[in-house]
C-alpha cells in the first residue's frame, strides 16, 4: 500500500513538473517578442536546461513549444517539426553527462530544424539562417539557461526531488 502511495505521488509531481514547465515555456514565448523569425532569441529556451535536472522537462518542454508556436510560430511547419525539435532536443539534454553540455542539443537541433523551418516558410537561407537560429540558441541556452542551471544546481534536490 505505502509502494502504490509513494508511485501515486512521484507521478503527480512528474505531472505537476511538466505542467509547470509547459506554461513557463509558452508563456514566455508568447509574452516576450523575438522568438521568431529568421534573426530570433527566444527567451523561453532557457528552460531547455530544465531537462538535465528532471525527465519532466522533456513533455512540459514540448508541450509549451506546441503551444506557444500555435500562437507565434511559423506556421504548421513550425508547429509540427519545431516542436519536435524541442522534442528532440530535451531529450538529449536530459541524457547529457555533465551540465556545461546540456545546453548544446537545443542550439545544434534548433539551428538545423527550425532553419528547415523557416526555409519551408518564409524562403528564408539555409546556412544563413542556421547560423541565425545558432546564434540565438546560444544567447538563450548558454547566456540566460546556464545561469539558471547554476542557480537551480543549488536547489535542486528541493526543486526536483533528488
Amino acid at each position: 500500500m505505502a509502494h502504490n502511495m509513494q508511485k501515486t505521488t512521484n507521478y503527480i509531481r512528474y505531472m505537476v513538473e511538466a505542467a509547470i514547465i509547459a506554461a513557463m515555456y509558452a508563456a514566455l514565448t508568447i509574452l516576450i517578442p523575438g522568438g521568431s523569425g529568421q534573426i530570433q532569441i527566444r527567451v523561453s529556451e532557457a528552460l531547455t536546461v530544465l531537462a538535465f535536472f528532471t525527465p519532466a522537462a522533456i513533455p512540459g518542454l514540448f508541450i509549451g513549444c506546441l503551444t506557444a508556436n500555435l500562437f507565434v510560430g511559423a506556421g504548421i511547419y513550425d508547429i509540427v517539426f519545431g516542436s519536435l525539435a524541442t522534442l528532440i532536443a530535451a531529450v538529449l539534454t536530459n541524457k547529457m553527462p555533465v551540465k556545461h553540455l546540456a545546453p548544446l542539443p537545443p542550439v545544434i537541433v534548433n539551428a538545423v530544424v527550425v532553419a528547415l523551418v523557416l526555409k519551408l516558410s518564409l524562403n528564408a537561407p539555409i546556412l544563413v539562417t542556421m547560423g541565425f537560429v545558432a546564434l540565438g540558441e546560444l544567447v538563450a541556452c548558454y547566456g540566460l539557461g546556464y545561469p539558471l542551471m547554476l542557480l537551480l544546481e543549488k536547489q535542486k534536490s528541493r526543486l526536483f526531488g533528488k
